[in-house]
């Protein structure tokens, strides 16, 4: 069965063919021979009552410095003339982001949405993981100093990060002594209308912070990320070193609380975070990451089990 695939992302030319996900999922579609297009969230339109893009026609290789190439541009109507969309832009999770999955959402009974938009859009990253607040660290969300300070004064060293925050960016640790966490309060109430994330801060993430991919609720394998030398940031993004890892018991129960929930919205792909082998802190699923190593590392294919499950889901 080959399939039109309308990969809604960002630009090419600035990925990095070595580990992005969304790059592999595209190699694993080629090989199966879908036909690849590209696009922008800011190349939507509707109009008609029908929902269009102007994309490109894409073929990909793992060749760095020529690892893509476009064909002419064509108007789509995403409804009628594709199978699938992957939904792979990065965040920042905006109102452009919110506004392209209202978008797609009108296309949902004629065309497989991954991941579902609604689903996406109605279970913000940190969020959503509050509905599992039994498998999480101490957390509170506010803008308020003082909660900050209590939470500080009861948990003794703390972690702030904005709400919609991805990729490491703007993560602080606080000390017992609470120095600088009126300034930086106030930084972020300037320079975010939400709220921010507070979390009692976990030695254990010194060992690592452990990405493990689900594909359709199922696990699909996991990566240790262990931060550099001063961090306390373990993202890939920003330096952190990838390992092989396992799951712990603690880990296999969240994987399995979280694995209906995951079908039932239409949720795919997903990447959640645990630290210490114990403790969620993040559930991602606007354009999770971290299959390249996980796959490195085990043989596996997860962009193989991804087709799967989206061929099996239009009954291929």
């Amino acid at each position: 069965m080959s399939l039109n695939v309308a990969v809604q992302m960002d630009p090419l030319e600035g990925i990095n063919i070595e580990g992005d996900s969304t790059f592999a999922i595209m190699l694993g579609a080629q090989a199966r021979g879908h036909k690849l297009f590209h696009y922008t969230p800011e190349d939507l339109s509707w109009a008609h009552d029908r929902l269009w893009t102007m994309a490109r026609p894409v073929t990909v290789q793992r060749v760095a410095g020529d690892h893509y190439r476009f064909g002419e541009p064509e108007i789509l109507d995403l409804g009628r003339d594709t199978d699938v969309v992957l939904m792979r832009q990065d965040p920042p999770f905006d109102l452009g982001y919110i506004t392209a999955t209202h978008l797609l959402e009108r296309i949902q009974g004629e065309t497989l949405v991954v991941n579902d938009p609604a689903s996406v859009r109605n279970a913000p990253e940190k969020i959503w993981v509050l509905d599992f607040a039994r498998f999480m660290p101490p957390t509170a969300v506010t803008r308020s100093l003082g909660l900050a300070r209590k939470f500080l004064a009861e948990h003794k060293e703390i972690v702030v990060k904005p709400l919609h925050g991805f990729a490491g960016g703007s993560v602080f640790r606080v000390g017992p002594d609470g120095a600088n966490l009126a300034s930086l309060i106030e930084l972020f109430n300037t320079a975010y209308r939400e709220p921010h994330i507070l979390q009692a801060f976990l030695p254990g993430v010194a060992e690592g912070d452990k990405r493990i991919v689900l594909v359709d609720g199922d696990v699909a394998g996991a990566v240790n990320r262990i931060p550099g030398e001063g961090e306390i940031r373990s993202n890939l993004a920003v330096g952190g070193k990838a390992a092989q890892t396992g799951l712990t018991a603690r880990e296999e129960e969240i994987c399995a609380a979280l694995g209906p929930e995951l079908r039932k919205r239409g949720l795919l792909f997903v990447g959640i975070d645990v630290i210490g082998g114990e403790w969620l802190t993040e559930i991602n699923v606007t354009s999770p990451t971290g299959i390249v190593a996980i796959d490195r590392f085990n043989g596996t294919d997860t962009p193989a089990r991804i087709w799967d499950a989206i061929e099996a889901k239009l009954g291929g």
